[in-house]
């Protein structure tokens, strides 16, 4: 036994001489640690979904455990999506992003939902840095194009860029003066010339400054629609980029796409709602690798595994400050607002749902504000997506998000006359028994005559398929002028019908989308009361039965 301790002594003392333990020779240098990018994308407000911000926290207080170098970045899209987001006007977001330490962050095309004065703001509240090599006012780029980190010894730049597709998935007028002009903008053209040239600008500078690696956080995504601004786009119009990490479409593809030089440019996403955390390691000898740690339980990790941190603490504190909010006061209704038939009643003396089958104050004030916060010719709100009566008097914020609970987002689309009229047929199908697509509208005046049968054809996934037989909508008018089936309006709505065919509306299919996805409908309706209506809802909604946009005839008209 004792010859055994001298000998691990003496082979103690022989590594002490020669400085060994970690095998360096004299003069050799330590090799750099790992670093590893976590990145986030497409947050949309869901602070305790998935992994949660609390589970965030554990993943990377686990990297550096191991001894990784870790920074943690955001490519868009977190301050928007859920009442939290709404209720504070992203601001709940940019503290949790603080407390989280998030050290760098792009502009998705949803930061915008607040308005460009609002979005302003909270990058100064930010205490992590903005970036874009595309953003800018008149051509001045807003933030600094990249930046660069001193990372275990290593330096890498991250260099900014969001889809000029922003103009019309966020409000385009927040990209407006008062003359109407665009003046924020995202150097977008019709070839993709204009990103192609400023994401190169700005890699070529970051090496000029001594950059190693050129990490992309971009907000692209793979959208055939967001061509010719696709993350495929840009890399395969570039050079000198590393990795390119991307946002946007909510997919968690880890992809590999050749660079205008032919050389091999990984992309990786990390989808929506921290549902997955993505990365992207430098190892020590500059191989690159990405990927995407996936929370698949339908339970969140904070709640599932009991995970009690300091962004746990955080992230109840803000669902506190929202509980208190819910309950803050943000307008006044000198009229009941009404889902229900005001005078009759079933069989059991229950008010009757008047919304999914005639015309209603509520259903006027809905559609109301999708046309003026979108600028369309016309805006249809669902009869099935207007849930609640706002009683008179004080409206509090959780009053509104009952109405709109399902958050579906504003669209406006590219329609001609007779699609609307298809649209409007559909609807009123059923009447006057209910239908959770019958049409709620503004801009827009039409008569169903319910003597004349249903003439709507349903494909076998009950879907719109066609008309055969005499219409039962007629007397359309928009704007007090007969509709013209040849002619283009734009419609406004939200998501669900428009582009996802919702309610078996699908005669909206291949129609130009000039707005998608721009708010939350919740949001849109407190923005008409609070803002055009001026926090006060009078008596032109004071009639339950609305103002005779949706006549009901009965009996035929006598020859």
């Amino acid at each position: 036994m004792k010859k055994r301790i001298l000998a691990f002594l003496l082979t103690l003392t022989l590594l002490l001489c020669c400085g060994s333990f970690v095998a360096l020779a004299e003069g050799e240098e330590e090799p750099r640690p790992d670093i590893v990018i976590l990145f986030t994308s497409d947050v949309h407000c869901g602070i305790d979904q998935g992994f949660g911000y609390a589970g965030l926290e554990q993943i990377r207080d686990g990297l550096v455990a191991k001894g990784n170098v870790v920074i943690l970045v955001d490519n868009g899209d977190n301050i928007q999506g859920e009442p939290i987001g709404t209720m504070t006007k992203g601001e709940a977001l940019i503290d949790l992003m603080n407390a989280a330490g998030y050290e760098i962050a792009i502009p998705g095309n949803h930061e915008f939902d607040y308005g460009m004065d609002r979005f302003l703001e909270l990058t100064k509240r930010a205490e992590f840095q903005y970036i874009s090599a595309n953003f800018n006012y008149n051509g001045e780029l807003v933030f600094e194009p990249y930046v660069i980190k001193d990372l275990g010894g290593a330096k890498v730049a991250f260099v900014g860029v969001t889809t000029p597709k922003t103009l019309t998935s966020s409000t385009p007028r927040y990209f407006q003066d008062e003359e109407g002009n665009f003046v924020y903008g995202f150097f977008q053209d019709e070839t993709g010339e204009g990103v192609y040239n400023a994401v190169q600008t700005a890699v070529d500078a970051a090496r000029e400054d001594g950059a190693e690696y050129v990490v992309v956080m971009g907000h692209m995504g793979n959208e055939e629609l967001c061509r010719p601004w696709t993350y495929a786009d840009v890399i395969e119009n570039t050079n000198g980029i590393d990795v390119f990490l991307d946002g946007h479409s909510h997919d968690t593809d880890q992809v590999v796409v050749k660079n205008k030089d032919g050389e091999d440019v990984p992309r990786s996403a990390c989808g929506t709602k921290l549902g997955c955390v993505g990365y992207c390691r430098i190892a020590s000898d500059g191989t690159i690798t990405t990927g995407v740690y996936t929370w698949n339980n339908k339970d969140s990790a904070p709640a599932l595994l009991g995970i009690d941190n300091d962004m746990s603490a955080a992230v109840d504190e803000a669902k506190a400050t929202l509980d208190a909010k819910l309950k803050e006061v943000v307008a006044v209704t000198q009229v009941k607002l009404t889902i229900n038939d005001p005078e009759a009643v079933d069989d059991n003396g229950k008010p009757i749902r008047m919304i999914r089958r005639a015309e209603t104050n509520l259903g006027d004030l809905c559609a109301d504000a999708y046309r003026d916060q979108s600028g369309a010719d016309i805006a249809f709100v669902n009869g099935g997506g207007i849930r609640v009566n706002i009683e008179a008097g004080d409206i509090t914020l959780n009053d509104i998000l009952k109405v709109h609970p399902f958050g579906n987002s504003m669209c406006v689309i590219e329609v001609t006359g007779q699609q609307v009229l298809d649209a409007l047929e559909w609807g009123a199908r059923n009447v006057p028994n209910e239908n959770g697509g019958f049409l709620q509208v503004s801009g827009l005046t039409y008569e169903i005559h319910t003597y004349i049968d249903n003439p709507c054809l349903t494909d076998e996934n009950t879907l719109y398929a066609g008309i055969e037989g005499e219409r039962r909508v007629k007397n359309v008018l928009v704007n007090g002028e007969p509709i013209d089936p040849e002619a283009t309006y734009t419609l406004a709505s939200h998501d669900y019908m428009l582009l996802n065919q919702g309610d078996g509306f699908n005669m909206f299919g291949g129609c130009k989308v000039l707005q998608e996805r721009v708010k939350l409908d919740n949001q849109v309706l407190i923005d008409y009361i609070t803002g055009t209506l001026g926090g006060s809802v009078g008596e032109e909604y004071d009639d339950p039965y609305g103002q005779g946009r949706i006549v009901i005839v009965e009996e035929a008209p006598e020859a």
